[in-house]
């Protein structure tokens, strides 16, 4: 198993009065999953995506990932885990501005101890494989939305994380880009990453292999995708 979380909750406190965000989520992701995590607005579903991805810390229960116990650790060891196994899309690209193509996917790597010729041949590579070569040398202010998270993809995926998340990844794209995206993820999943999306969009929810349905911060229902 590749993650394994067991009775999750998370609440915020307002005096003696508990608001629960997530409800014992309970939930197993194997090695090739893709799984879509869908549900109403304020169901919990980015919570639960940013709890994987170890930017929140403030929660109860038990977080295993590949065997090991991220709800006992400490923060810097946590974000060790989440550099070496995990890739983060958002909706919004985060993408940064006065840094060309190329100097957005480097970033990434330059936090890691890569020499700078072979984070120049990891770069290229992530060029090539994404087919955005002719868009190295341009600001995200120069590209599309499509082309924009399309670089965000690369980005995430420069250091070929065992885990990608992605946090409605095609919210901001008209449906011919948000296609493209989506056809990406499943030829990254074919190649054997394990995807969690969070989505509102049944048509995309069906590139997985199974859909997990919540609601008011429970897990209320999984199905496998039609796909």
């Amino acid at each position: 198993m590749v993650i394994s979380l067991k009775n999750i909750e998370k609440y915020f406190e307002h005096g003696p009065v508990k608001t629960f965000v997530l409800r014992r989520v309970t939930l197993d992701i194997r090695e090739g999953d893709f799984v879509s995590i869908m549900g109403p607005s304020g169901a919990g579903k980015s919570t639960l995506l940013h709890l994987l991805g170890m930017h929140d810390s403030d929660w109860t229960g038990e977080y295993w990932l590949l065997g090991q116990p991220v709800h006992k650790m400490n923060k810097r060891d946590r974000m060790e885990l989440y550099k070496q196994y995990f890739g983060f899309v958002f909706q919004s690209y985060h993408l940064l501005d006065s840094l060309t193509v190329y100097e957005n996917l480097d970033i990434p790597l330059s936090y890691r101890n890569i020499k700078k010729s072979e984070r120049e041949s990891i770069v290229c590579d992530a060029l090539d494989r994404f087919q955005i070569v002719g868009k190295r040398d341009l600001y995200p202010n120069q590209l599309s939305g499509g082309q924009q998270q399309l670089v965000a993809v690369a980005r995430a995926m420069i250091a070929n994380p065992k885990i990608l998340l992605a946090d409605e990844p095609t919210g901001n794209l008209h449906s011919a880009q948000g296609q493209q995206i989506m056809e990406m993820f499943r030829k990254l999943n074919a190649e054997g990453t394990t995807i969690i999306q969070v989505t509102h969009n049944e048509r995309n929810a069906e590139y997985g292999n199974r859909v997990v349905q919540i609601e008011d911060g429970w897990i209320t229902g999984e199905r496998t995708a039609a796909a």
